[in-house]
């Protein structure tokens, strides 16, 4: 549907020359990183030692670039097991201190779920493949493709010899899919330090909502994650013997989460949505302008149907108790994550728009997302510093999925993406 613009003459069109002419280059460093298996899920010592090789790769690269990088001690992870695992170091890296630029940080990770060919990936997961244009493997897109992206991009500036807009951090970590260890507490340690000069902080984790069209995603919904147990006795009983005598506790545990919502999808606890924040005209007025096509979306998510085509613990033992069962009951809390969301009036959105539109020649659709990514809320009331959100992948990327991909189109024009990013950064700092 887009195709790239004419680039400016300039600067921007030498990094651009750059970037299109080293392109297999740059699909050749990803095949590289691919390979590693950097899983960071599953708590086996040979991975954690793949974990350790992967950010070594990247703090080599990075001081290929000429920046200041520093390896942070992560600890330990202290496993139900008693193992005891070795946390992979955060990288905290620096490139430029021109108090007359920007200074844009980039947080990425290097960590990877699990994957294997036999759980449904046509190819290898940790051999990258290309197949008409897309670039299959595991952390394509997810998250390894838009860290070489935003390091790409410096890269070409750096290769030209041409002078770097923007100040560059670089905040990478290695547990982002295990619940980003040690992060949080680094952050807020290094408020006043790392994070002191920055101007805004860029997150690449999320995806378009279509194939084709650049997005930006300005909050995400946050989760609450509880766990139900039904519980009868500490063993088991012989069904021929006690079945039909007494509560079955799956029947139990089965109405209980019957009881959540409805067949639209509309969740049943009393006066929970009284608690969700009315969309605004503003909002609706945006949404609007988005291209989102249902049955792009429908089909590339591979499901037959949508539920739509445009306090839980409570509730639950108001149900349990109706049902006069003589099991017990508990519910508790998981996990719980704040939703996250940014002023999209804020230059750092102004500079995205303008980035797209010199790249991808369209206005982005601007979207909110259903993922978590705690670490966003974590960057912007810890530091206090503007967050953003500027995805490369398209919808159908797959991530955390059999057969993930990135194109190789949404990967090099998505350098391109970041280089521009550098430039409007910069003309917008100059003039605020």
């Amino acid at each position: 549907m887009f195709s790239a613009s004419t680039p400016p003459p300039g600067p921007l069109e030498k990094v651009f020359q750059y970037i299109d002419l080293h392109q297999d280059e740059f699909v050749q460093t990803l095949k590289e990183w691919v390979a590693v298996e950097s899983d960071s899920v599953q708590p086996a010592p040979r991975l954690r030692r793949e974990l350790l090789r992967m950010v070594g790769l990247a703090a080599d690269r990075l001081r290929g670039l000429g920046a200041r990088v520093a390896s942070v001690d992560a600890g330990f992870q202290q496993l139900p097991d008693s193992q005891t695992l070795p946390v992979p170091p955060i990288l905290l890296a620096e490139l430029g201190s021109d108090p007359k630029k920007p200074t844009v940080c980039y947080y990425g990770h290097l960590d990877v779920q699990p994957a294997r060919q036999e759980d449904g990936w046509l190819t290898d997961p940790y051999t990258l493949t290309e197949v008409d244009g897309k670039l299959y493997g595991r952390g394509t897109t997810d998250n390894k493709g838009p860290v070489l992206a935003w390091i790409n991009a410096v890269s070409a500036f750096k290769a030209l010899d041409e002078d770097l807009p923007v100040n560059i951090k670089f905040l990478i970590e290695g547990m982002e899919e295990a619940g980003s260890l040690a992060l949080e507490e680094l952050v807020r340690k290094e408020k006043s330090g790392f994070f002191s000069s920055v101007d805004c902080i860029v997150i690449s984790d999320n995806l378009w909502i279509s194939q084709r069209k650049p997005a930006l995603i300005y909050g995400t919904r946050g989760n609450s994650y509880f766990t139900v147990e039904v519980k009868c006795r500490d063993q088991d009983f012989h069904s021929g013997t006690f079945g039909g005598i007494l509560n079955e506790p799956m029947a139990d545990l089965v109405a209980l989460l019957g009881s959540l919502v409805d067949a639209s999808g509309r969740i049943l606890v009393p006066g929970i949505y009284e608690h969700v924040a009315p969309v605004t005209e503003e909002e609706k007025r945006v949404y609007a302008d988005i291209d989102l096509d249902v049955e792009e979306y429908r089909n590339s998510s591979q499901v037959k149907r949508f539920l739509f085509d445009t306090k839980v613990k409570q509730h639950l033992e108001y149900i349990f108790s109706k049902r006069n069962s003589s099991n017990q009951m508990t519910v508790s809390m998981a996990l719980g994550l704040h939703p996250w969301i940014a002023n999209i009036s804020d230059r750092q959105y102004l500079a995205a728009k303008r980035a797209i539109r010199t790249v991808f020649g369209t206005e982005p659709d601007m979207i909110r997302d259903g993922s978590t990514i705690p670490i966003a809320k974590i960057l912007q009331d810890t530091t206090q510093k503007s967050v953003i959100m500027l995805p490369l992948g398209a919808v159908d990327d797959g991530e955390h999925s059999q057969n993930e991909k990135i194109n190789r189109w949404n990967y090099i024009e998505g350098s391109k993406l970041f280089a521009a990013f550098f430039l409007e950064m910069a003309k917008l700092h100059s003039s605020w």
